[in-house]
């Protein structure tokens, strides 16, 4: 007789699960990547390593679906702050404050997200975070362009390099763990300048 997994049973599990990758993600933002070990998981969560391991085959694969879980969350914020707003510029300004306030809340994990070194399997997913964010603003900047709010340009390019600066510039900021108002201002004049928006 094929076994078959009960709905009680695999609601429970399906709990579990959820409650590891939040316990994964607490222990990321509290020491990055390189807290996020098999062993201190199952220590927060409560459970054994060998229950960890019937979710999450290593650690490779738990890593990478912290990375996952937790960027889709970011880029989701970043593509929310964009609705609703006017112009094209005006949402450049949101997207941007947006990426950059959500970095200075929680800088360790910003950190960890953006630049911290991490095993191959997450390096690739964070190739495909920045290119989510990058049709994000792509689209932005089609529309400014076709509006002419922007100068020509090839948008593709331009949201590749305002995303790869939007990432950088936060670094040295995020090490000091201090949110800066000025710093924020400054880089919507720098996104709003890269798009040749007009004054």
């Amino acid at each position: 007789m094929v076994y078959r997994e009960t709905p009680p049973i695999a609601k429970r599990k399906a709990e579990l699960r959820e409650r590891l990758l939040k316990s994964a993600e607490s222990l990321v933002r509290g020491g990055g990547f390189k807290a996020l070990t098999i062993q201190a998981l199952a220590a927060d969560a409560g459970v054994s390593v060998g229950s960890v391991y019937r979710y999450f085959k290593n650690k490779d694969q738990l890593a990478t679906e912290v990375f996952s879980h937790a960027t889709r969350r970011e880029v989701r914020a970043v593509a929310e702050a964009l609705e609703g707003v006017g112009s094209a510029a005006g949402q450049i300004v949101a997207g941007t404050r947006c990426f950059a306030e959500r970095a200075f809340m929680a800088p360790q994990f910003a950190w960890a997200l953006i630049a911290e070194p991490v095993e191959a399997a997450v390096d690739e997913a964070r190739l495909q975070y920045r290119r989510d964010y990058t049709a994000l603003f792509e689209r932005v900047i089609a529309r400014g362009v076709s509006s002419g709010e922007f100068c020509p340009q090839v948008p593709s390019l331009t949201a590749s390099a305002l995303v790869g600066a939007l990432a950088e510039s936060l670094l040295g900021p995020l090490g000091e763990a201090e949110r800066s108002t000025l710093m924020i201002d400054e880089l919507c004049l720098l996104c709003l300048r890269a798009v040749g928006a007009s004054n």
